[in-house]
């Protein structure tokens, strides 16, 4: 075993762990899938350990990779400290992201892709989508990631999440009109979800408003009524009664990058934004 760590490789193996994708990884390392590929192979040799479990559309971390993970992050986190001592005075990007388009885990998310420069200063702006758009033409944001529904303005096209109708199981089939568990009344789904259902002539009452998305998973899982929700951030447990109870079908929505960053610093963290986005 050599005695010294590529850092460009074990920052390749962590990439590809955190986005169970070499191709993903790529894209936020800014770099070719075959390079990332090789680097950590290459890590694997220098170590005499399989890293990670090579499936065809899944990657995942082997019992060695799981061990060597925490230590990797520490390695990279010291890089990174020591390098400070050269950069630049802190940057500031501020961001809106759509909880419709990420579930409830948005400052998660942010706060893992921060980690990657920590002298990057991030706002974050958790709103609904026709708020951020009108945000970001005004300058306020430098970066907004939101759900299109139909036609929009220029953006990059970061996901397609079809959308259902979610309850949880034991939610009994309403004889009445359908009670419904949405975001605020802006919200570009919501607005979506009550056209469809009054254009398909199916009564429905609001039974729950909820002030964020975590708000609006509970009372899904609560079964205070059936929300309209990307199947990816529908709460665990919870089933699609659309089919079943004669719901009209609600389609898919894209998720849309924004941005006019032009730093070299802010184009890396929206780049590895935009992977993370792509991974789901």
């Amino acid at each position: 075993m050599t005695t010294t760590l590529d850092l460009d490789a074990v920052s390749a193996f962590l990439r590809t762990a955190e986005l169970s994708s070499f191709t993903r990884a790529a894209e936020a390392l800014g770099t070719a899938q075959s390079l990332v590929s090789t680097r950590i192979k290459r890590l694997e040799a220098s170590l005499g350990q399989s890293l990670l479990q090579r499936h065809p559309r899944l990657v995942r971390l082997t019992p060695d990779g799981e061990r060597f993970l925490p230590a990797a992050r520490e390695l990279m986190a010291a890089h990174e400290r020591a390098l400070q001592a050269f950069r630049q005075p802190a940057e500031r990007i501020m961001i809106g992201i759509s909880e419709q388009a990420v579930g409830a885990d948005a400052p998660t998310l942010l706060a893992r892709l921060a980690r990657q420069d920590s002298t990057l200063v991030i706002g974050l702006r958790i709103e609904p989508s026709a708020a951020l758009e009108v945000a970001y033409e005004r300058g306020e944001l430098d970066v907004a990631v939101i759900l299109r529904l139909g036609q929009g303005r220029t953006g990059e096209v970061l996901r397609r999440d079809v959308f259902g109708w979610f309850a949880a199981p034991a939610l009994p089939r309403p004889d009445g009109p359908l009670p419904l568990v949405n975001l605020v009344a802006e919200c570009r789904l919501r607005l979506h979800a009550v056209a469809a259902l009054e254009h398909a002539g199916r009564p429905w009452r609001e039974s729950f408003i909820g002030g964020g998305m975590a708000a609006v998973l509970a009372a899904v899982e609560g079964g205070l009524g059936v929300s309209p929700l990307a199947a990816r951030i529908a709460p665990r447990g919870s089933v699609d009664v659309g089919a079943a109870w004669g719901l009209p079908v609600l389609g898919a929505s894209e998720v849309v990058l924004r941005s006019n960053v032009v730093t070299p610093r802010a184009n890396a963290f929206v780049r590895e934004l935009a992977a993370a986005f792509r991974a789901g």
